[in-house]
């Protein structure tokens, strides 16, 4: 992309994602891409330490959040040229729907094999499946309380027996048939879904409870502060300090 008012800075990261890409909205609005580029890709991404690979990774995983769908497209584009595998972008595809919802999602699967397949990228990938039908629950709720702890039995003893069911299918398929997958650590999973939540809006609960698990798995207040921030310039300042004050109060300074 030609520089135009965009700094060297801003200009060099944002080759680095997309090399030589001709902006559809620059020629029409070029004040405009000259704020964005410079303040996205050289006053936040000079905030912090996250590495290219997880903030394009945790961006890409806000899109899901936002249901930014042609972000999303420049964002599969970009991980893949800085060498996030293709297995780790379907895994952050695939763990959004317990939390996004696969009919906000299916447009996002079906966009993420088009672009795999002008990239010869073989379908379907192979698999990351190591939880069956019998051990989902039992290793779901296993590692729920490895992220969590107490915090598990709690839900469950204060849980309605009515609808006690809903706490099972969330440690049996949120976790014992997502979390449990190869493709992405726990730790990365646990950045991953924080960045669901932030993009989504109204999660503060959830949010509160994985800073919980994040800080529990190694990701500290420092590390999730350079999170928030990277995901500033595409989810908005009301989201990005609703996350903030979830983080303050769980993990205060």
């Amino acid at each position: 992309m030609e520089k135009s008012n965009i700094t060297d800075i801003a200009h060099q990261n944002h080759e680095l994602l997309w090399p030589n890409y001709q902006s559809r909205i620059k020629e029409n609005d070029p004040d405009f891409i000259a704020l964005f580029d410079n303040f996205a890709f050289d006053d936040v991404i000079n905030q912090d330490t996250l590495d290219t690979k997880t903030r394009v990774l945790m961006i890409l995983a806000s899109t899901l959040g936002s249901q930014a769908l042609t972000e999303y497209k420049m964002y599969v584009t970009a991980a893949l040229t800085v060498g996030i595998s293709p297995i780790e972008i379907k895994e952050v595809l695939y763990q959004s729907v317990p939390y996004v919802g696969i009919s906000k999602i299916v447009d996002f699967i079906l966009a993420t094999n088009e672009i795999f397949k002008d990239r010869a990228i073989v379908l379907p990938l192979p698999s990351q499946v190591t939880s069956t039908s019998e051990t989902r629950y039992e290793e779901g709720l296993k590692l729920q309380k490895t992220i969590f702890g107490n915090l598990i039995d709690e839900m469950y003893q204060n849980s309605p027996l009515d609808v006690i069911h809903i706490q099972e299918f969330i440690s049996a398929n949120c976790f014992g048939d997502y979390y449990t997958r190869n493709g992405l650590d726990i730790a990365t999973r646990e950045m991953v879904t924080l960045s669901f939540l932030i993009a989504m809006g109204g999660t503060e609960s959830q949010m509160k409870a994985h800073i919980k698990g994040n800080v529990t798995v190694g990701n500290d207040r420092k590390k999730l502060i350079n999170l928030i921030t990277q995901l500033l310039p595409y989810v908005g300042y009301p989201r990005t300090l609703n996350a903030i004050a979830c983080l303050n109060e769980i993990a205060p300074e």
